[in-house]
């Protein structure tokens, strides 16, 4: 806002500093909040009621250390009154969950799949850097079958381990949805385990739970 005075020298303007420091604080709200948009998590599209998730992964999605109906998969279709297919195989390395997608992708037709794997990737010592693109070629095939893809972390094997710096990579690259704190959280508490890498059914049921409110929060549901 410019203010015109009278002068000796005539008529000058005069610029109102109020004006113009709140004028400079709009343009610097306006800019945080584009910011905070850019980087905002990235959402998933509503799914309809019958529409599939298919969680794919090794023992942590088969429920290893519960029964069937423990196991997250299970929990989380009750929760959410969907259809969770449980295609999780103990003991499968991203190496051959790989092979075996295509086939279940195939069979299931998902709309979302909840993709955990890479722990027994970690116990065998495999490379990091063929993990991380054996998940990214997970993450294409999905997409390329018209599914979309929350990608699920799990911790390293070894004492107060944390989720490996591969998934992040993974998810900001190919702008997937991370949820990789829960299995981290649980199989920290030994109330949650059923073994020191295995949750129990009240350790899934908390995964489940927190898969339930992340969908939520996603716009999946």
């Amino acid at each position: 806002m410019t203010v015109v005075h009278t002068t000796p020298h005539g008529l000058q303007p005069v610029v109102d500093r109020s004006a113009l420091v709140a004028q400079r604080l709009f343009v610097a709200l306006l800019a945080v909040f584009l910011l905070a948009a850019c980087e905002r998590d990235p959402t998933l599209p509503r799914l309809n009621p019958h529409d599939v998730i298919v969680a794919f992964g090794d023992s942590l999605t088969y429920g290893t250390g519960a029964s069937a109906d423990s196991a997250y998969p299970a929990v989380l279709a009750a929760l959410t009154g969907r259809t969770v297919v449980n295609a999780g195989v103990p003991g499968d390395t991203t190496a051959s969950a790989l092979a075996r997608l295509p086939a279940v992708l195939d069979e299931y037709k998902p709309r979302l799949v909840l993709l955990c794997l890479g722990g027994n990737d970690m116990l065998r010592k495999q490379p990091e850097s063929a993990t991380e693109n054996n998940l990214r070629l997970m993450v294409q095939t999905i997409r390329a079958s018209g599914a979309e893809v929350v990608l699920i972390g799990v911790p390293a094997p070894k004492l107060f381990g944390g989720a490996p710096d591969f998934y992040a990579r993974v998810a900001d690259a190919m702008k997937l949805p991370l949820e990789d704190e829960v299995f981290v959280e649980v199989l920290r508490d030994n109330r949650l385990k059923a073994d020191p890498i295995h949750a129990n059914a009240a350790g899934y049921r908390v995964v489940a739970e927190r898969l339930a409110a992340f969908l939520r929060e996603a716009g999946a549901l």
